[in-house]
């Protein structure tokens, strides 16, 4: 099995609750993923809650082989929210893979 361990910063908001909004968007459309895309044995969205840091969420997926991954990130739903929920609002990203 491997995670896929991904960060991410936001840009600027005009308002808290306008990036709160966001996040709940976001955090809603990559968690449907689950019932879309076969492959994904788990997929978790977590807020950060210490304004101290960088990052402003977090996604963890679980998938059985390095190459599921890369069909993951290719799948047509997986696209769309990557490009069109979280790509007009994204300002940095990480990530992380690792067997488990």
């Amino acid at each position: 099995m491997v995670k896929h361990v991904v960060m991410f910063k936001l840009i600027d908001f005009p308002t808290p609750k306008e990036k709160q909004e966001k996040l709940v968007e976001i955090k809603t459309k990559l968690e449907a993923l689950i019932d879309k895309i076969d492959i994904l044995r788990k997929i978790t969205v977590d807020f950060n809650i210490n304004p101290a840091e960088t990052w402003d969420f977090i996604l963890i997926t679980e998938l059985a082989t390095l190459e599921d991954i890369n069909i993951y990130s290719n799948y047509p739903e997986h696209v769309e929210v990557a490009k069109h929920v979280i790509g007009p609002v994204k300002a940095d990203r990480a990530c992380v893979d690792y067997q488990f």
